[in-house]
């Protein structure tokens, strides 16, 4: 393959790249406002959590995608390092590589803010529900509990003999369901970011 042709591979892998990450945008940013809406809503949206789902699936397989393709391209870029490759197209190909990298380490940090950011606001949810509930709560009772995986050994103690207790049961038990699943992704998140920060830091 002559080098002009190699180039253009290159060219165009860079560019489907982009376009995942450009995909990864938008779908952050409905996550955001879905994020918003289950805060804001009283009563549990089950087809928001749905779409929510959906979303985080989806963010998931493209990321997968988008690093399995990064690490392609940089064991190519080592690989002529050590071979007679025109350094002028190595260098571009260098700078091109660092620069998508930052591009999608940029987005998917922005996603874990979100992550983080939501996660933080259902836990708050959880101690007001409790209030209501008149089964104060301390933030280490709070973590004990979702440890736990067990929302009912503080859940027990309310009486729910009033529609307003039954109500904040339901979404005491709903929002430790959400935080179990975002501690879940958060973790995949970061495991990934480690491995794509190493990456980056060795171009």
């Amino acid at each position: 393959m002559d080098s002009q042709q190699y180039m253009n591979d290159f060219f165009a892998q860079v560019e489907e790249i982009r376009k995942l990450i450009e995909r990864v945008q938008i779908l952050v940013e409905d996550v955001k406002t879905k994020h918003s809406d289950i805060l804001s809503s009283p009563n549990q949206d089950e087809k928001t959590k749905a779409q929510l789902e959906e979303h985080m699936a989806e963010i998931k397989m493209i990321a997968h995608k988008v690093r399995a393709k990064l690490k392609q391209m940089e064991m190519n870029i080592d690989y002529d390092e050590t071979s007679d490759k025109s350094s002028a197209d190595l260098r571009i190909r260098k700078t091109q590589y660092s620069t998508i990298s930052r591009n999608f380490i940029e987005v998917m940090t922005d996603y874990n803010k979100a992550q983080v950011a939501f996660r933080d606001a259902c836990k708050q949810r959880i101690k007001r529900q409790m209030e209501i509930a008149e089964r104060k709560i301390s933030n280490e009772e709070l973590e004990d509990m979702l440890e736990s995986g067990n929302p009912a050994i503080f859940t027990q103690e309310i009486m729910t003999d009033t529609q307003q207790a039954k109500q904040s049961l339901a979404d005491i038990e709903a929002r430790h369901q959400d935080i179990m699943k975002l501690e879940k992704s958060i973790k995949e998140l970061h495991d990934m970011f480690m491995d794509m920060a190493m990456l980056v830091e060795s171009q």
